[in-house]
């Protein structure tokens, strides 16, 4: 709603702001909802919040943030290559490849994630022996497949699923032309994709993979069935001991929150940094945001430091 300008003579007007009372009631009434949030996790005893303050940098809980961003590393990377190799054979012209990778990622995206890690860790059942075809190996599958094994197995295969389908639609953003003259200045295949499309495409690939990369960190929470130690399952071991449940329930909250909330600000710079060249202007940065958040409110800029 634009302001409203009213006479007050022949040639003096005065702007009047319009006003937005509904804005300030659905402010009110959010605010108060939060206050009353925060004042009952505060005063409620049940919260346990000095056993969370005791436990918060248990060394079981440390050890549990490293397993778990271990993991998500690890899984990330396996996920990310695989999703290429799967995204290039589903554009592949030779239907064999093509529907190798469809049912792939039909599989893997068709299953719980959770029956993915039961059945890496259950191998066994199926292979007790593992040859990979070749005359002379025989592994033992129980020692092979040990707990991490498994969660690296499911977590990374699954996310190399859905992976293939972002890294294939980021490449099929770009134009068609940008193939054919990069064929037509004598460039292969294999340097048309990775030297002329898929620079392109990360602009398109990145913010996804993103978001990825933060579901990954909060999925490793559902190895803890295979008794891998990450951060869940290392507050499991200690609440099933002092009994103090929500306590470290609420400890693993808050640091899957914080990494989450560090990550977030770095997939931030990071779409930022590949945004260049696609936009007027890029997005601003957390430290801009603050910065200018203080500028419009401080009292110089909103004239209340001039007052005489």
């Amino acid at each position: 709603m634009s302001p409203t300008v009213t006479s007050t003579g022949h040639d003096r007007f005065t702007v009047v702001p319009a006003r937005h009372p509904w804005r300030w009631v659905a402010g009110t009434a959010v605010a108060a909802v939060v206050v009353l949030l925060v004042v009952s996790a505060v005063t409620n005893p049940r919260f346990g919040w000095d056993k969370v303050a005791l436990y918060f940098r248990d060394v079981a809980i440390v050890n549990g943030i490293g397993i778990t961003l271990f993991l998500t590393v690890v899984c990330m990377a396996l996920g990310v290559g695989l999703g290429v190799v799967l995204a290039v054979m589903q554009l592949s012209a030779n239907p064999v490849v093509k529907a190798s990778a469809s049912a792939y990622v039909t599989i893997f995206r068709g299953t719980p994630v959770l029956v993915q890690l039961l059945f890496w860790f259950n191998l066994s059942a199926l292979y007790p022996e593992i040859t990979f075809g070749l005359p002379g190996v025989s592994l033992d599958a129980n020692q092979l497949i040990t707990p991490l094994a498994a969660a690296i197995l499911g977590l990374g295969l699954n996310e190399a699923a859905y992976m293939s389908e972002i890294v294939r639609a980021g490449i099929q953003s770009i134009d068609q032309g940008q193939s054919e003259a990069a064929g037509a200045l004598g460039m292969s295949r294999i340097q048309t994709l990775t030297r002329v499309v898929l620079p392109q495409a990360m602009r398109v690939i990145i913010p996804p993979t993103g978001n990825e990369f933060i579901g990954m960190l909060k999925t490793t929470s559902l190895v803890s069935v295979l008794a891998v130690p990450e951060l869940l399952y290392s507050a499991q071991i200690i609440y099933s001991k002092n009994l103090q449940v929500i306590p470290l329930l609420l400890v693993a909250s808050i640091w899957y929150i914080i990494i989450t909330t560090v990550f977030s600000i770095g997939q931030g710079y990071l779409e930022r940094r590949f945004s260049r060249g696609t936009s007027r202007t890029v997005p601003p940065t957390p430290v801009e945001r603050l910065r200018k958040f203080f500028r419009v409110h401080s009292p110089l800029a909103t004239g209340k430091g001039n007052a005489s």
